[in-house]
């Protein structure tokens, strides 16, 4: 119990008590001031958290893992009645989450604002919300409470770094080469109309020709003679290691100077290997490349490849959400994707298999003239007792280009070391 209450409750307590014994009215009129003073406090209560409301906005509900999210809290009181304090408490499940703050005296007719930012370290989705609003009398003695629902969710999108350059295999032309083959979808490369059939969408429709011949006609396509650039991310359960981290304070400058804090990936190799697949989507569509991505966990994400910044959002937001729980190794989603790649295509595996299937999935991209690249996460820096020494010397012995991760290496400088060695 507070101790304002006990207080009040002793006051009372020796009004009675005096008022029983000696029956001075000095007891009645502490009994009568003390009763006041309770109902007046809890109207007070009653009506401030009546006439008070919260406003929760961002700007963006897009936000990377490593950035500082900046939302911000409108407090109004519209009732005449000053509220003697209004405490706001910040629900959400966001790791770090800011926002929580005590106004004290908000007068009638008077509004409240504040930013608050929240370091953002774990992906995911996240409701903004939701927010409690807690509001009581001067003497501490009742607190009414208000439960504001979230109305805007935050997508935490995988970290990026940067990559300078990424080698693609000796011999893939920027320009590629002519794929006299139809597309099902809509590519800068047209190849001629048709008669419009039933599930052709609208805007394949060319309207001129079909002025000009009284029917419905639609434009036909050629795929995209640049060669396409594929991204393979493992999610097979037991492939994945996490080793035990301390968790980090909260940064207490994001309040005071607003600055991005460094931000390190947890040991994890599902982490890396999320990082790592954004950031090359990130790169390969910024060099206007046609961009797919697969992966098989619980759920199978196939995203075709295609160019652009809605691309790399779809696959931004999948990665979002991928989670090591698959039953399905690497190389049997690359023996059932690689059928459908166009030749001269580059697979990217993103992977911490050691296991000599692997071998087998590369084999079959080279049989079916694809040009693979591995991105090896040494799973031995992330706890795991496995070695990749044998794998690496056997993808080399191929001619295929690897790349070894190693749990806290800065991955920038790792790529642009493997960019310059494989062709120096």
């Amino acid at each position: 119990m507070k101790p304002a209450r006990i207080f009040i409750l002793l006051l009372l307590a020796v009004g009675v008590i005096g008022a029983t014994v000696t029956g001075f009215a000095i007891y009645s009129r502490l009994i009568y001031a003390t009763v006041l003073l309770l109902a007046g406090s809890w109207a007070w209560t009653r009506w401030t958290i009546s006439g008070v409301q919260l406003r929760r906005r961002a700007r963006i509900e897009r936000a990377n893992v490593g950035d500082v999210f900046e939302e911000h809290y409108e407090l109004t009181n519209s009732s005449r009645i000053p509220a003697a304090w209004v405490e706001i408490i910040n629900r959400s499940k966001i790791p770090y989450a800011a926002g929580s703050r005590l106004w004290t005296t908000v007068l009638g007719k008077q509004k409240r604002i504040h930013a608050a930012r929240t370091w953002l370290t774990r992906r995911g989705a996240f409701p903004l919300g939701p927010t409690r609003v807690v509001a009581g009398d001067p003497f501490g003695l009742f607190r009414a409470v208000l439960d504001v629902p979230p109305l805007q969710t935050l997508v935490a999108l995988p970290m990026l770094f940067e990559i300078r350059d990424f080698p693609l295999p000796p011999g893939l032309l920027s320009g590629g080469q002519v794929i006299r083959k139809k597309a099902a979808d809509i590519t800068p490369h047209a190849a001629g109309v048709r008669e419009y059939a039933h599930g052709d969408t609208l805007k394949r429709i060319h309207w001129r020709s079909s002025a000009r011949r009284n029917q419905l006609m639609v434009k036909e396509f050629e795929q995209d003679p640049q060669s396409e650039i594929w991204l393979y991310l493992d999610l097979q359960s037991d492939a994945h290691f996490e080793k035990s981290q301390q968790i980090p304070d909260a940064p207490t400058e994001l309040s005071l100077f607003s600055k991005r804090p460094k931000f390190n990936l947890p040991p994890s190799t599902l982490e890396y290997s999320v990082s790592i697949m954004a950031s090359l989507a990130h790169y390969f569509i910024a060099q206007r490349r046609a961009v797919g991505f697969a992966s098989v966990g619980q759920t199978i994400a196939v995203h075709p490849a295609e160019r652009g910044a809605r691309q790399e959002s779809k696959i931004l937001e999948t990665l979002a959400f991928v989670e090591a729980d698959g039953n399905l190794s690497i190389a049997a989603l690359v023996s059932a994707q690689s059928s459908q790649l166009p030749q001269g295509s580059t697979a990217i595996l993103v992977t911490p298999n050691t296991r000599p299937d692997l071998l087998v999935a590369v084999d079959d991209l080279q049989r079916r003239h694809m040009r693979p690249v591995v991105v090896l996460l040494d799973p031995a820096t992330f706890g795991s007792s496995g070695n990749s020494f044998a794998l690496v010397e056997s993808l080399r012995a191929r001619r295929i280009p690897v790349c070894v991760i190693a749990c806290g290496a800065d991955l920038s400088q790792v790529f642009s070391e493997f960019s310059s060695n494989l062709f120096s």
